[in-house]
Order: C-alpha cells, then structure tokens, then sequence
C-alpha cells in the first residue's frame, strides 16, 4: 500500500521540479522484486489529462547505501546508455538530496511495456512455444550491443572493475545462511571448483548482473527496454550471457518451477558470440557461476521467507531448484 506521507512527498517534488501547474495523478507499487520501487502519473492540475508518466525508485531507509542499494549511482549509467541510444529508461531526475523523499533517489521515465516473469509470465503474454521464444531471442541479440558500449569513454570513474575470483569468493557468506545444511555442502563444492578454473577470456566491461527477460519490458511482442540494474558493474561480461543461459537450461529447473519455452543453450551461445564477433570457449563457466550465484542467494532469500523476515512466495518456488541449481553447476564443471 502507498502511505499518504509519500504521496505528500511526491506532490512536493512535482511542484519543485515539474512546476505548480502540474500534479499527482495516482502512484501504486510497482509489481517486480527489486526494492522499493514506485509508479507514478502526473496530470495537468484540475484535469484528468495524464503529461507524463515516471518511475522512482529509493533505497530502503536505513540501510548502508552500497551496491545494489546505492540507488543514486544507477543514475548516470542509464543517462549514459540512453545517451547511446540503448533501450534503457532516461533519468531526468535523480539526487542524493534527502530533502523530498528521506533518502536519495531516481526517477525515471516509464517505458511501455511490461516484464516476461519467466516462470509465470503475465496473462498478457501467449504461454506457447511461438510468443515465448521471440521474447527470448530479443533479450539474447540485445545482449552483445550492451556489452559493446564504450564505458571508458562515457562512463569513467563509475566504478572500479572487480576481479572475477573475489566475485566467485564473496558468495560464500550469502550461501552460509542457508537454512538446509545439505545446499551449504554443495555450495561448498562448486566453490571450489570454480576457483580451480577461473577463466581469462572474458571481455571486461559492463555487465547487468541480472540479464534475462523478468528484466526486460515488452510492448506489442517488441522489447522497449532493460530494466533492474541494481547490481549492475564493471568486470568480466561474460556474466550475463552465463545468467541467461543459466535461466534458459532446463536441467535447473523442475517440473512445478521452470522458464517458459526459453531458447536452447546453444542458440544462445551462438547468437551472442556471432554478435560479439568472436568465439568464448569459457561460457560454461559463466553458465556453472550463474547458477552458483543464484543458489547463494535463494540460500539466504528462503531462509527470510521462512522466517518471516522478507515474505515473498517466489522463494518457496525456488526452495525445490537450489539443490538441483548446484548439482547442475558442478555438473557443467566436471564435464
């Protein structure tokens, strides 16, 4: 539910950045799992008549702003890629100011469009072979032109690209939650696997973090945009074909919880590597590391459903693939 306090808020804004001839037309939830994130409309004041349509997002109050709750620093990595000409919402307004909101934030601009939950898309979309999997292929031709962008030009100083082997090692503490003892053994497992054979070859640039098609908006069968880049950086891009293929493979998933008609790994691969312009012998790497961060994190996200903490049914969901998540991963290792 929006409280009145943030309605209040967000008329104060209006006034201050879009003039007193404008106001609030309504603001509600947005439906997706990444943090606190609001829609909302503004109308000419005293009508019904909608000029502009937004998204904010702010950071849970209280928490230490880094990463992906470091909400302001998405800020000029979206006006950089939109500056590009990338699918990505602009930001006309974003700061660290915690005078309008107790917190910094953004706002966007609102892309048509809506997100292809991959488990359990929307009922606007078609749950056949044939409307899924051109929602897929798009997701996966986009992926080379985002890795393309010229970060060192038109991103310097955003951030400081990681090494891929203190990525692999910092999942330990978020595994270790885990309330079943048998995935913090496998976890474990695929550690150590992983760091036994961290690859070379992949390209260093920007990387998503979460790329799939829950993260991206469709309109009329046509993706608008990516959205959701809260653990977004700079470092080996391979990740993000990895992620997708890790959504796409069949053998993560089961019967009661999987992706609707994804593509086939080896399309995937191909797509991204032809649109890359070279061949990445390392990809399954990525692919074991995907659903090796994916674990860790249903390891921690299960346990505050569980005990109430953070309730959201989408875990219980996953509870039956973290097992199978790891054993997949070591699977793809030792092959």
């Amino acid at each position: 539910m929006v409280k009145s306090e943030l309605k209040a808020n967000l008329q104060t804004f209006i006034d201050d950045h879009l003039g007193h001839g404008v106001e609030l037309h309504s603001v509600h939830d947005s439906d997706g799992h990444a943090g606190l994130t609001f829609l909302f409309d503004v109308q000419k004041k005293g009508t019904h008549e909608i000029v502009g349509e937004y998204v904010l997002k702010v950071p849970p109050p209280g928490v230490a702003r880094r990463g992906n709750t470091d909400v302001y620093r998405q800020a000029p990595l979206l006006r950089a890629l939109h500056a590009a000409g990338l699918p990505v919402p602009d930001v006309p307004f974003a700061s660290e100011n915690e005078h309008w909101f107790g917190v910094p934030f953004i706002v966007m601009e609102r892309l048509p469009g809506r997100v292809f939950f991959i488990w359990d898309p929307h009922k606007s979309f078609g749950r056949s072979r044939e409307a899924a999997e051109p929602l897929w292929r798009q997701c996966a031709e986009l992926l080379p032109r985002l890795h393309q962008f010229d970060w060192r030009t038109q991103l310097a100083g955003w951030d400081t690209p990681e090494p891929l082997a203190d990525q692999v090692k910092r999942w330990s503490k978020i595994y270790r939650h885990s309330p079943e003892p048998a995935w913090i053994t496998l976890a474990e497992d695929v550690e150590r696997l992983l760091l036994a054979k961290i690859p070379t070859d992949a390209p260093e640039g920007l990387y998503h973090g979460d790329f799939q098609p829950g993260n991206c908006l469709y309109h009329e069968g046509r993706l608008t945009g990516v959205i959701d880049w809260e653990i977004s950086g700079l470092g080996a891009q391979l990740l993000d074909v990895g992620w997708l293929m890790m959504c796409a493979d069949p053998e993560n998933w089961v019967e009661q919880w999987h992706a609707i008609h994804p593509l086939p790994l080896a399309e995937i691969r191909d797509i991204y590597e032809r649109g890359m312009g070279r061949t990445f012998a390392s990809i399954p790497w990525f692919q074991a590391f995907a659903g090796y961060r994916l674990g860790s994190i249903g390891c921690l996200n299960v346990k505050l459903h569980r005990k109430g903490q953070r309730i959201d049914e989408v875990w219980e969901h996953m509870s039956h693939v973290i097992g199978p998540m790891f054993e997949r991963s070591r699977a793809i290792l030792t092959g």
